[in-house]
């Protein structure tokens, strides 16, 4: 299933819609506790980490050092990094 056409699910929308509906870190954690399994948590905060390394110009082999990430990760994380949905920029420029 291709990005767009995702996103045109009614269910996919609800979900985005439902993050929207989170005001504090408290109902972030208790709605991530809900949707997802500890290690897809751990997974998801790796591959910030991870952005966060590459974004400050570290190589790929101190990323993967300091993350434990796979290199197939940090690939794909650059990837996204410097694509063009702009996601990991966003969050990284809003911690800034």
């Amino acid at each position: 299933m291709n990005i767009e056409k995702m996103y045109e699910r009614a269910d996919v929308d609800q979900l985005v819609d439902a993050f929207l509906t989170l005001g504090s870190k408290d109902d972030v954690r208790a709605f991530l506790t809900d949707l997802c399994t500890p290690r897809e948590i751990c997974d998801f905060a790796q591959r910030l980490s991870v952005a966060r390394y590459l974004d400050e110009g570290e190589p790929y082999v101190e990323v993967q050092s300091r993350t434990g990430a796979s290199s197939t990760t940090v690939s794909r994380v650059s990837k996204a990094l410097n694509g063009e949905w702009g996601g990991y920029r966003r969050v990284l420029i809003e911690r800034a």
